[in-house]
């Protein structure tokens, strides 16, 4: 496994955290939170979660740690965002809040709950070509949905062809959670072609 010697960070602010360290244990992946600046020192990589992207974006200026990441993603760190995390990747952001913004990385268009509010939930296999073994099984909860890409590589799209993950250098992008259907494989995908392709 190219990821057992690395360390990832997972944003904890708020949202699915742990169900991500869940993901990273099996894989045998070192972990730790990232709160406050100091936490990104030392990290191979960044997972923010899914939760509500408005209030991650509030906590991270709360902590200090906005302009820390926004440094670091352009810098290089290689970063996986899911559904919110999606969101905080995006350049554009339809429906956000009044003074909602993002961290940057992903030169896409991005709609907030795009597919309805949480009844609207549901879980399906979807065609992600770099990941090998077979479509990918995928919870989409409140997700949001990219409307347009503008200079990133399509990743991850739905059976009607709906686009819901994309790739940009070190920053990847999905609207679904693969942490909460114990689908590994994106993860294993990330850390090998991304974060450990980034130290080769």
């Amino acid at each position: 496994m190219a990821g057992s010697h690395l360390t990832i960070g997972v944003l904890a602010l708020q949202g699915d955290v742990r169900e991500h360290e869940l993901v990273l244990d099996g894989l045998g992946v070192s972990h730790r939170h990232v709160r406050i600046p100091t936490d990104l020192v030392g990290i191979d990589g960044l997972i923010i979660p899914g939760g509500e992207s408005s209030v991650i974006d509030k906590l991270s200026r709360i902590f200090d740690v906005r302009d820390p990441l926004i440094s670091a993603i352009a810098g290089g760190l290689p970063v996986l965002g899911t559904c919110a995390g999606l969101i905080l990747l995006a350049s554009t952001v339809i429906g956000a809040i009044d003074g909602q913004q993002t961290f940057g990385g992903l030169d896409i268009e991005v709609e907030r709950n795009a597919f309805g509010g949480q009844v609207e939930s549901f879980e399906t296999s979807i065609d992600m070509p770099v990941i090998a073994g077979g479509p990918v099984m995928a919870a989409f909860i409140r997700a949001p949905l990219i409307r347009d890409v503008r200079g990133c590589s399509v990743i991850a799209t739905l059976p009607n062809g709906e686009i819901v993950g994309v790739r940009s250098g070190n920053c990847v992008g999905i609207a679904f959670h693969p942490e909460l259907v114990a689908e590994s494989r994106v993860h294993e995908w990330w850390l090998d072609a991304v974060v450990a392709g980034a130290q080769r």
